[in-house]
């Protein structure tokens, strides 16, 4: 990995080569999502089968495009009983942690006969994509389907692609049920998110798309928003880990690589006080490396976006972390708990040595769907709040609007609006 220090210059450059992985600076690919959103509102299945034919080389249907009980009971059948048993304990972990996010109605009530509230209404629909390319992340399953459900959620539909032989990873068929997922659909990339989007003959539309997915899904979600909603336009993975000279270089090397392992375009940054840190890590990266199954993706991927920074002052390395607003953050300090404090932009913050990444990806329960490109300064983790809705409740009796009606209709005229101020008026006229 590069050893570079940290100044404003370096800073900088990072920022801007980091930016460049966004989905929206891939204008190159918008022409292509268009036209196969276009092909599927207007062709509905016949264009999905043939999408499906052509990037998913497998053959379907109306009638084997859902996933079927029995399909269901062959994943049951054939997957590892271990595995079940981990997905039941991560998915009660998630549910148990997301339950702690539900928020309800409230409602006020004055003397004078006025009534107010805020009433909290599930949506009716949400459509899930979970992607099947590089990695099949029965993970991620869970984490978009248990807050829909916590939530309240009334249909929850799932697309993800299939292989050549018209089949779905069996953890991803068990993740889907033990979640709680209605339907599940054989359909994949940005075809997928138009039919959820815009309903076809076999996938209903729904009100909101949410879940991670390549170039081709995060231009889609971006291009049919507004007719659903979404959850957010996601980029490749990043983890920065910060560390001072009391981190352990071969936990620090793991966990970055945890990250680089995801594709070429993932980051992995480490920004330290210590130089010798610095040195031990960039040995132990190179070890790892060398051992591990995803060699080539990681050595593509640190080539480009691995970075290792040495700051002269903690308050330095912080100032770039919250500058930076890395999707999964690291917190390797002496103590992490203070270090905490300073941090305001993050997607996760993983604190103390053992509290590794993939314990928020798999198991602890937050989740681990979660804002990328520097988004983390505005954006937060998939929750219940994405499957929620909140509408105002106003109640005024005739005595409680009397003594304010001139107020409101002073407003509305000032502002040219003399509808508003008669709406008002006509409830006082003699």
């Amino acid at each position: 990995m590069k050893i570079v220090k940290l100044d404003a210059n370096s800073k900088n450059d990072l920022l801007v080569k980091l930016l460049k992985r966004s989905p929206s600076q891939y204008t190159e690919y918008e022409n292509t999502v268009a036209q196969i959103i276009e092909n599927i509102r207007a062709g509905k299945d016949r264009a999905l089968f043939d999408y499906t034919k052509q990037f998913d080389k497998c053959e379907i249907d109306e009638k084997t495009i859902e996933v079927t009980e029995e399909e269901f009971k062959e994943a049951y059948e054939t997957i590892d009983p271990a595995l079940l048993e981990t997905i039941r304990k991560s998915a009660a972990n998630i549910k148990k942690f997301h339950e702690k996010q539900k928020q309800r109605s409230w409602f006020d009530t004055q003397d004078n006969g006025i009534f107010l509230g805020q009433k909290v209404t599930a949506i009716e629909k949400v459509g899930v994509y979970v992607p099947g390319g590089k990695a099949a992340l029965a993970s991620s399953v869970l984490m978009n389907i248990i807050p829909a459900k916590v939530a309240g959620v009334d249909s929850i539909n799932m697309c993800t692609p299939p292989s050549a032989t018209g089949k779905v990873n069996n953890a991803i068929l068990v993740a889907a049920k033990e979640a709680g997922a209605d339907r599940v659909f054989k359909a994949g990339g940005a075809q997928a998110i138009a039919a959820m989007a815009y309903g076809t003959e076999s996938i209903p539309k729904v009100d909101k798309v949410v879940g991670p997915g390549n170039i081709y899904v995060a231009l889609a979600k971006k291009r049919v928003y507004g007719n659903v909603g979404i959850d957010s336009i996601a980029g490749p993975s990043e983890i920065l880990v910060l560390a001072d000279e009391t981190a352990n270089p071969r936990y620090v090397a793991a966990d970055l690589l945890s990250q680089a392992e995801h594709d070429e375009l993932a980051s992995a940054i480490l920004i330290t006080t210590s130089s010798e840190l610095a040195e031990k890590v960039s040995d132990e990266v190179k070890a790892f490396t060398e051992k591990l199954s995803r060699k080539e993706i990681i050595e593509k991927s640190l080539e480009n976006y691995g970075y290792i920074l040495v700051a002269d002052t903690m308050d330095e390395a912080i100032e770039a972390v919250n500058e930076i607003a890395s999707e999964h953050l690291e917190v390797l300090t002496k103590d992490p708990f203070v270090t905490l404090s300073k941090i305001r932009n993050a997607g996760a913050i993983f604190l103390g040595s053992y509290s590794s990444e993939p314990l928020g990806d798999y198991f602890a329960g937050p989740n681990h769907i979660l804002p990328t490109n520097g988004t983390a300064r505005f954006f937060s983790a998939l929750s219940v709040d994405d499957f929620i809705k909140k509408s105002s409740v106003i109640a005024y009796s005739r005595e409680a609007l009397e003594p304010i009606h001139e107020d409101i209709e002073r407003f509305a005229k000032a502002e040219g609006l003399t509808a508003h101020a008669n709406s008002i008026a006509v409830r006082f006229e003699d």
